[in-house]
């Protein structure tokens, strides 16, 4: 019978205990899962019965007198709720419910720097409970010493540090918390990685914020990256890694192939953006990269190889305005053989509000009809933007 209790004491803990009154986990199963019921009111009296009954037989379960704290704390007793809570922290530092209890007083108080110490404690040995706590971030992260404190725990690479981020992203308040942290955190021994900047300049975009978005890129790049900066970042193609939203972007797409190669790896000086395509229809590409052009004359440059390049559809770069959605501007690439041929075209970015471009390259397909398969390769040595004089 003791045997079957502990095989049911998760799943079923009311059967695991009908069959051994003395098990102690499927005890404290039972009391949480009533006290977690929101279906329900439990009959906290007889809870407290049962759980005072087994500390009985285990005084020194700190689940226990967490439980009967969380009992009384349901039941007005604060004071004497808290009186337990304290003894079940020193039985056990991790503790979830005198933890998550804890946690509230001491922000409740004002004391967010044990607060934040009493996270970290929480989310290293519960990871699961960050969704607990993520309401009350930007509270403690909004006093001087709150901040500070969860400074000091993401730059000692809390393992809630990535949590936190994808949290706060998801706000215009939180980005700019997030925006903070990032800026701290470059100075720190654990700078952020390029997944963290990614989702904050993500975050900033999906918020319509994109000088924020852009200002968070630039400060980004490392003292290699910013030599490829310019109106097209990284215009000559390097394998740079990190695929921010304003480098390039390149996903898998079926029908082609791309590959970026440095310069000085390049064979024959084919350095750049090679594209081959796979005989196959193509309706949409796979390159692409945001831009922020003011209001202007521009032209746009491309230095590109062809080998028994066929495009039943065009082929083209297109520079669109992101809010509100339009076409700027349509760059067609030439089908056939050729070497290094230099290409340009001039556009303009009107005075209209359009403080976000994307640049992509683009088929005209609309359809993915085998009638109309690409096939060959495009080598892209070079694609850049220069404004013109007005």
């Amino acid at each position: 019978m003791i045997g079957l209790s502990r095989f049911l004491e998760t799943e079923t803990p009311a059967v695991s205990l009908a069959l051994d009154p003395f098990n102690a986990e499927a005890l404290v199963g039972e009391i949480a899962s009533s006290l977690n019921d929101a279906n329900s009111m439990p009959d906290l009296d007889a809870l407290l019965a049962k759980a005072q009954g087994a500390l009985a037989f285990d005084v020194a379960d700190a689940r226990l007198y967490s439980l009967i704290g969380e009992i009384k704390y349901r039941q007005g007793e604060i004071n004497e709720a808290y009186k337990l809570f304290d003894r079940a922290r020193k039985l056990s530092k991790t503790e979830i419910h005198a933890l998550q209890r804890s946690i509230a007083r001491d922000v409740d108080s004002g004391a967010v720097s044990k607060a934040v110490g009493e996270i970290d404690i929480l989310l290293r040995r519960w990871p699961d409970q960050f969704s607990a706590i993520a309401d009350g971030m930007p509270g403690i992260l909004s006093s001087p010493e709150g901040y500070q404190s969860v400074l000091t725990a993401i730059s000692a690479e809390a393992p809630w540090r990535t949590n936190l981020l994808v949290a706060l992203s998801k706000t215009r308040e939180g980005l700019d918390i997030s925006n903070r942290l990032l800026l701290d955190l470059s100075g720190s021994s654990a700078p952020p990685n390029s997944s963290e900047l990614n989702r904050v300049i993500s975050g900033y975009i999906r918020q319509k914020q994109y000088e924020s978005a852009y200002r968070l890129f630039l400060f980004s790049l490392s003292d290699q990256e910013q030599k490829l900066g310019g109106y097209v970042f990284n215009s000559t193609f390097e394998p740079v890694s990190g695929e921010k939203p304003f480098d390039w972007q390149v996903r898998d797409q079926s029908g082609l192939e791309i590959t970026l190669t440095a310069s000085q790896d390049a064979v024959e000086g084919e350095g750049g953006a090679t594209v081959r395509f796979l005989n196959t229809p193509v309706k949409n590409t796979a390159l692409q990269q945001y831009i922020a052009l003011p209001p202007g004359l521009y032209k746009i440059s491309l230095i590109a190889s062809a080998r028994n390049l066929k495009l039943p559809k065009e082929l083209f770069w297109s520079i669109t305005c992101v809010d509100p959605a339009g076409e700027i501007a349509r760059f067609n690439i030439p089908e056939g053989t050729y070497n290094r041929q230099s290409l340009s075209q001039e556009f303009s970015v009107g005075p209209a509000l359009c403080p976000l471009q994307l640049l992509r390259l683009q088929t005209a397909a609309i359809a993915e009809s085998w009638r109309f398969r690409y096939v060959g390769t495009l080598i892209m040595h070079k694609l850049s933007i220069e404004r013109l004089p007005s």
